[in-house]
C-alpha cells in the first residue's frame, strides 16, 4: 500500500483557520491551537448576535419614534394605538426613518392618526 502524506491538507486547513483569525490579538492570530478555539468562539458569537441584531434594531426604532412623538406632545403607546385604530399600517422601521429624515411628514402621520 502506498504511503499517504497529509502535509498539504493539514497546511491548507491551518491556513484557513489562521486567515479567519486575522486581526485577533496576541498568539490568537498566529498559533493554530489557540486560533482554533478563538475562531470557534467568534463564530458562535456571530451566529447568536445575528439573531440579537433584529431585536436591537427594533428597540432603536421604538426609541426614535418615542422621541419624535414626545416632541409632538403624544406618547409612543398612544401613537401606536391610534395608528392601529385608524388602520394605518406603517412599520416601525419606516416610522423611525420618517421621524429622522422628514419630520414634517412624520408630523402629518401623527396628526392623521390622532385626529377624530
Amino acid at each position: 500500500m502506498a504511503r499517504v502524506k497529509r502535509g498539504v491538507n493539514a497546511r491548507a486547513r491551518h491556513k484557513k483557520i489562521l486567515a479567519m483569525a486575522k486581526g485577533y490579538r496576541g498568539r490568537s492570530k498566529s498559533c493554530y491551537r489557540i486560533a482554533v478555539q478563538k475562531v470557534k468562539k467568534g463564530l458562535e458569537h456571530a451566529y447568536r448576535d445575528r439573531k440579537d441584531l433584529k431585536g436591537n434594531m427594533r428597540k432603536l426604532w421604538i426609541v426614535r419614534i418615542n422621541a419624535a412623538c414626545r416632541n409632538l406632545g403624544i406618547k409612543y403607546s398612544a401613537f401606536m394605538n391610534a395608528l392601529k385604530k385608524k388602520d394605518i399600517e406603517i412599520n416601525r422601521k419606516m416610522l423611525s426613518e420618517m421621524a429622522i429624515r422628514s419630520p414634517e411628514s412624520f408630523k402629518s402621520v401623527v396628526e392623521n392618526a390622532t385626529k377624530e
